[in-house]
């Protein structure tokens, strides 16, 4: 799970397509969005262990190709839809890659219990009384 940005960078395709929204004439000019493709399978970053958890949490950001494909066009520059864009892929890496503690299972305590039991009584006791000073 080692690995830094210019590492990711070596291995990261990006595509470059002119978006829409605000600029003006710069929107019409420069190409500023960016499509950041990923090869997990191709990727010499990560062991097989890891690429099989990343395809198996990532299949929703997976296209027909296999590669993940993260889109950005926030930015009116060029450089800074790719840094964004990089920036969000290693965050998805990290989160995917990390493995959740199994779940222990506990009981509830003694005196857990007998409070519950205890509630559940007065509670009991207090309807009870309802029902016994309502007459119809």
């Amino acid at each position: 799970m080692n690995f830094s940005k210019e590492d990711l960078q070596k291995e990261v395709v990006y595509k470059t397509s002119r978006s829409g929204g605000k600029g003006g004439q710069n929107v019409n000019k420069v190409s500023s969005k960016v499509e950041l493709l990923f090869s997990i399978e191709a990727t010499l970053l990560f062991n097989d262990d890891e690429k099989q958890r990343l395809t198996e949490k990532l299949t929703g950001r997976l296209n027909k190709d296999g590669l993940a494909q993260i889109i950005c066009d926030e930015e009116r520059s060029q450089y800074l839809n790719k840094a964004k864009a990089t920036e969000r892929l290693i965050n998805i890496l990290l989160r995917a890659l990390t493995v959740q503690k199994p779940r222990k299972a506990t009981k509830p305590s003694k005196q857990a219990k007998a409070k519950r039991l205890d509630d559940k009584k007065q509670n009991a006791a207090k309807k009870a009384d309802r029902k016994r000073n309502f007459d119809y």
